[in-house]
Parts: C-alpha cells; sequence; structure tokens
C-alpha cells in the first residue's frame, strides 16, 4: 500500500526511548520477540501549516480514499488528548512540538483532517505562530512531518512543495 508509511512505535527519536513527558519511559523495556511487532502503518499525506487569528492550522489531506478514512478514523478515536508534531530527516528526529500551548481542535475534511492549535493570550499566540513557521519551514525544505495525538502517529508525510521536488514531472 503506498499510501502508508511505517514508523517506529517506541518513539521517534531515539530507539527505546519515549517522548519526553508523554507516558511511561520504555527506558529499561526488554526487547519485543519479534522485530516488526514496534511498528505501525501511518496514512500518508500531505502536510500544510498557515497561521490563523490567535495560533495556527495543519491540514492533513490525502488522495487514497482508504488513507484518508484510515487517518479520520484513528482521529476520531484519539481525540481529546496530547497534539503534537516531529519532523525528520534520514530518519532523525529535527524538531519535536507539543502542543500544550493552547487548545487544539481537530475537524474533518473532504480530504483529511484540520487541527486547530490557537491560544487566547497573545504571547502564546505569538510562540504558537513561531512553531507554525519552524514547522512549515521544515516540511518545505525537505523533513518528513509526523502528526500524532496522545503520543500515536495518525498521519506521515511533507508539504506539496518538497514532493514536487522530490518527483519532477515526467521523469522517473
Amino acid at each position: 500500500m503506498s499510501s502508508t508509511m511505517m514508523m517506529e512505535r517506541t518513539g521517534l527519536g531515539m530507539p527505546g526511548m519515549g517522548m519526553p513527558g508523554m507516558g511511561a519511559s520504555t527506558v529499561g523495556t526488554p526487547p519485543v520477540a519479534t522485530p516488526t511487532s514496534s511498528y505501525l502503518m501511518v496514512p500518508r499525506c500531505t502536510i500544510k501549516f498557515e497561521k490563523c487569528q490567535g495560533g495556527m492550522k495543519i491540514f492533513c489531506s490525502c488522495d487514497d480514499q482508504m488513507a484518508c478514512s484510515m487517518m479520520q478514523n484513528l482521529c476520531s478515536m484519539l481525540q481529546g488528548g496530547m497534539y503534537s508534531c516531529c519532523t525528520l530527516m534520514n530518519g532523525m528526529t529535527v524538531c519535536s512540538c507539543n502542543f500544550t500551548l493552547g487548545l487544539c481542535r481537530c475537524e474533518m475534511t473532504d480530504k483529511g483532517i484540520c487541527i486547530t492549535y490557537t491560544s487566547g493570550d497573545s504571547k502564546c499566540s505569538e510562540m504558537i505562530q513561531a512553531c507554525c513557521d519552524c514547522l512549515s519551514c521544515m516540511v518545505q525544505d525537505g523533513c518528513t512531518c509526523c502528526v500524532m495525538m496522545n503520543n500515536t502517529p495518525v498521519a506521515c508525510g511533507c508539504s506539496e512543495t518538497a514532493a514536487a521536488t522530490a518527483k519532477p514531472a515526467g521523469k522517473r
């Protein structure tokens, strides 16, 4: 299935380490018996970050209807918990943003989801918009972004521009 990506479940940084401040630590946990049991399939999508009044919006869209449904179902099940984004380059974490400065709301769109992250406090809104600039720059310049809810990846992908430069039209 070309519309999904394989992600390691234990954390998106160092193997065996969970995300900081997110649930129980996996340090000292014995290794899993089967090598593929710590991986999961994540819908592959196009991710776009946009500033809005008081914060930012994250648009995750899929062309494949099956991947879109999977992402929307994951979001429906995991709503109401901790939201975060992690950018990766060559499998290594470059930046991780935990959305703790404001309120997150997830809405379904015709091709995916839209996460709105806002705050009524002006300083928190500034910081949220700075995170938007950072994440947007990283995905535009080639990083892969993983959107998570409750430390579970719900979508993974890059920006439209990064995807277009990676596969020039008419060349294989």
